[in-house]
Parts: structure tokens; C-alpha cells; sequence
């Protein structure tokens, strides 16, 4: 079993097909026999996992097992406490309310600079929020933070459950170990699908 963590780079595809003028996962993954657990979306960067074992995926994908998921978010704007407090209470969204989240102002990380740079623009400020999700819709953080009135412009997610980007730069990436408590849930699930 076989769990790889990867800094996903800003404009690239969380997949092995390339599409022209795009790049992918294969320009940096040379094992196609792993498959991605939770996908970033390709103007969104940070961290990735990939694993070649199917029930691994599950359990990493499938909110039932409420993983949570990290972010640090620069969004347009200084989001006031109401802000704060509805991005954390749930957001109505187009497909429905949007569970409770982690959300907190921060100081900007010390990460990487992006590749092309966002658009500064001298008249609007921008802060960084550090969120916590547990459920996974498509482009939640960037329609939560919209909705409350401060559009994201850059998302790296940092955590997965028990897995963290730690040091990994964009477009490198490490074998990771699997937790024991995973591992026995794991090994369970196989044991009681043999009966």
C-alpha cells in the first residue's frame, strides 16, 4: 500500500490526462498506478494525495470518515467578525447550506511565491484566513468566501487528516506513512469483505 503526498502547483490538473496547453499530473507523477485521494482544483495549489490502493481512496475521500481538510485562503478584502462567523457557522450556498467550519484570521504563511503572481490592486487590501472543512463540494472555499463577500484569490491546502504538507515545494513530492489507526480500519473492512 503505497500513500504519496504531492504539492499540487498552481494551473496544474489533479489527473494523469493532459489536454493541450494544460499541464498534469503526469509531468510530475511517473507511477500511473496511483490514483488521486480528493482533487484540487487546477487554480488551486498545495497538498495532494495519491495511493494504488482503492480502499485507502475511500477512506480518505468519503466524507462519512469527516477527514478534515485545511486551507490557506487570501482572499480580496479584511473580513469582518460577522464574516468570520458566517464562513464558521455554514454558508447558504446554490446546493444547500454548507456544514460548520474552522475559520480563522492569520498572518500571512510563509509560502511559496505563485507562478503567474495574483492581481494586486492598490485600492483593495487582502487577508488570509486559515479554513477548516469536513465535507468536500466543488469549489467550496472559493463560493463560501464569495458569498460572504471576499472573493478568494489564492487557495493552498495545507492538511488532510492526519497528513500535512510540511516542507514539500510545488511539484515535489515524498512517500508518506499510513497511520495505524487507518491501517486496522483498514484491515478490518478487507477482513469482514472475506467472510
Amino acid at each position: 500500500m503505497i500513500l504519496i503526498a504531492f504539492n499540487k502547483p498552481f494551473n496544474v490538473l489533479s489527473q494523469f490526462r493532459t489536454y493541450e496547453n494544460t499541464q498534469s499530473l503526469a509531468e510530475f507523477i511517473s507511477n500511473k498506478s496511483l490514483r488521486v485521494a480528493g482533487r484540487l482544483d487546477k487554480d488551486s495549489e498545495g497538498l495532494l494525495l495519491l495511493t494504488d490502493n482503492g480502499a485507502l481512496n475511500h477512506r480518505i475521500t468519503d466524507p462519512v470518515h469527516k477527514l478534515p481538510k485545511s486551507y490557506w485562503v487570501q482572499v480580496e478584502g479584511e473580513p469582518d467578525m460577522a464574516a468570520l462567523q458566517a464562513l464558521g457557522q455554514g454558508v447558504r450556498l446554490k446546493d444547500g447550506m454548507t456544514k460548520p467550519a474552522r475559520v480563522s484570521l492569520i498572518t500571512p504563511p510563509d509560502v511559496w511565491p505563485r507562478d503567474p503572481p495574483i492581481r494586486y490592486r492598490k485600492q483593495v487590501t487582502t487577508s488570509w484566513l486559515n479554513i477548516t472543512i469536513e465535507e468536500g463540494r466543488n469549489r467550496q472555499i472559493r463560493r463560501m468566501t464569495s458569498r460572504v463577500g471576499h472573493p478568494t484569490l489564492r487557495l493552498i491546502r495545507y492538511r488532510i487528516g492526519p497528513w500535512y504538507l510540511n516542507t514539500l515545494q510545488p511539484g515535489q513530492s515524498e512517500l508518506r506513512d499510513i497511520p495505524a489507526q487507518i491501517r486496522a480500519a483498514l484491515k478490518s473492512i478487507s477482513n469482514k469483505a472475506t467472510l
